[in-house]
């Protein structure tokens, strides 16, 4: 008898621990009053911390209205690119706001709120450099990425020897020193990027037109939490129809990125 109470005591703790029947984790999230949201800190103008040290940026904000529309505060997080996703597995923020490329492969493992940016793909190179022209002239050269982006791909998938680094930032300094010889990035991080400094021997010298070239960036979180996805989609559709999210895009970028 003991047996078949052990048996039974088992299976029920297996179902209790399974994502399928766990409790929504909005309702987890509003009983502790905090979101917590995964982000790098080093991806301007995304992420990043300002000359006072205070992170900001296009996904901090978001992020924030985000928070405040679910009726809780925003905790941001912050890690490195290469083991940011992964810190989802583990428990250690409730979503991911860094401008996280929808993929296949993504959308297997975890869920996805709605689209909220739209971004491209662009071969950036020094300004006197008039050798690399298009994406295949990446063939045998070093071109500085981080090592599971969807940019990083690219560059290999076009011949290139891919140098890790933490972020977009690294990617330049080691471009203007001479340490490689593109980074393969995003466009709408290169704009921001030409705004600040304007004077970067920096250019574009191609825009990827393939089908990697547009990716739509949302919010990731574990799966198994509809209620929580619902929540954070309809907080997006609300900043876009009260005019928040236009006002955040225009001042980061000088125009509607979602599209």
């Amino acid at each position: 008898m003991k047996s078949i109470r052990s048996i039974l005591l088992v299976a029920l703790l297996a179902v209790a621990a399974s994502p399928v029947f766990a409790a929504d984790e909005f309702a987890q999230i509003k009983s502790s009053g905090v979101f917590r949201i995964g982000t790098e800190g080093t991806y301007a103008p995304f992420t990043y911390h300002d000359e006072s040290g205070k992170l900001t940026g296009f996904d901090v904000e978001i992020g924030t209205q985000i928070a405040q529309r679910l009726g809780v505060k925003p905790q941001f997080v912050e890690g490195k690119w290469d083991g940011l996703i992964a810190g989802l597995d583990v428990n250690r923020y409730d979503a991911v706001i860094n401008e996280v490329a929808v993929t296949d492969a993504r959308k297997a493992k975890y869920d996805f709120s709605d689209p909220y940016i739209t971004s491209h793909a662009v071969l950036i190179v020094r300004s006197d450099n008039t050798t690399i022209k298009t994406f295949g002239d990446l063939k045998g050269k070093k071109s500085a990425n981080t090592l599971t982006s969807n940019f990083g791909k690219i560059a290999v998938a076009h011949g290139a020897e891919v140098i890790p680094v933490q972020g977009f930032n690294e990617s330049i300094d080691l471009l203007t020193a001479g340490r490689v010889d593109a980074t393969v990035n995003d466009s709408l991080s290169f704009l921001d990027f030409k705004k600040h400094k304007p004077n970067a021997k920096v250019k574009i010298a191609a825009l990827d037109t393939s089908g990697e070239s547009s990716d739509k960036s949302a919010v990731l979180i574990r799966k198994g939490s509809p209620e929580l996805v619902a929540a954070i989609n309809k907080a997006l559709a609300d900043m876009k129809k009260d005019g928040t999210y236009a006002k955040i895009s225009q001042k980061y970028f000088g125009k509607d990125v979602s599209q």
